[in-house]
């Protein structure tokens, strides 16, 4: 867990990933990046909160976030943390763990908490999972992103992504080859747009009820920076992922408005 004794800066090794990112995504995808991040913001502290639709959101976060100037933490589960290879990659890149599920998750908290503390951009998907409402629009979130918010009061803003579902199937490794056969082939286009900063200074950290109103602004806030993204697909996507399950339980209320 980071502490707040100094200020923490992003080691050149997830630069220099960052820069692979963007290379990656050129190969495989058009990237279009809009919206901007207020310059004394870039490094820090910030609270970046992004919708989550693909196993390669990672990667054209890293490559959008590179054409801002910003190196984020990313809130990422368990699993990669612990793979032999990917896990110490990690770890050196200073993304923080959250193991979902289990009685440490709220650890990760904390360890944001202190990231932030420490002057760093940390990169959460409030929704918890790659979403599965049919029409790819953000889910229910869950309330992470709103108490880490309001405990460091530092700002949030909302990126939304889309078209990274054309590229990775969501059961990826399973149709992986043919999704990135089809990308080189394609090459899609993912748009990726940094929203304006989210006001929660009207909540106040502990207070009933303040987490699950915080999270609601923060999806809705989501959603309507996706409207302009998929204009042309306003309910639903084009392309369909039959691998994909469908789950409306955690359906969000709020729809863009027309």
């Amino acid at each position: 867990m980071d502490t707040p004794t100094a200020t923490w800066r992003p080691p050149l090794f997830w630069r220099a990933v960052q820069v692979l990112a963007r290379l990656l995504v050129a190969l495989l995808a058009r990237l279009e990046v809009s919206g901007d991040v207020p310059e004394h913001l870039r490094r820090g502290p910030l609270i970046l909160a992004a919708n989550h639709i693909s196993p390669f959101d990672p990667a054209v976060l890293a490559a959008a976030c590179q054409t801002r100037g910003i190196a984020p933490r990313i809130m990422a589960t368990g699993g990669l943390f612990r793979a032999p290879v990917i896990g110490a990659l990690m770890r050196h890149a200073g993304h923080l763990r959250v193991d979902r599920g289990t009685a440490g998750v709220h650890r990760a908290l904390d360890d944001a908490a202190a990231a932030v503390a420490r002057g760093s951009v940390v990169l959460v998907y409030p929704e918890g999972r790659i979403g599965l409402d049919p029409g790819l629009w953000p889910e229910r979130g869950k309330t992470g992103a709103a108490r880490l918010a309001l405990a460091c009061g530092a700002p949030i803003i909302p990126v939304a992504q889309w078209g990274s579902h054309e590229v990775l199937p969501y059961r990826t490794p399973e149709g992986m080859l043919p999704g990135i056969a089809r990308s080189l082939l394609r090459r899609p286009v993912i748009r990726v747009r940094f929203g304006d900063p989210l006001d929660l200074h009207d909540l106040t950290h502990g207070t009933p009820g303040a987490a699950r109103r915080g999270t609601d602004r923060i999806i809705d806030a989501i959603t309507d920076t996706l409207v302009p993204l998929r204009r042309d697909e306003p309910d639903r996507p084009r392309h369909v992922d039959p691998g994909r399950p469908v789950d409306t339980s955690r359906a969000h209320r709020r729809r863009p408005a027309a």
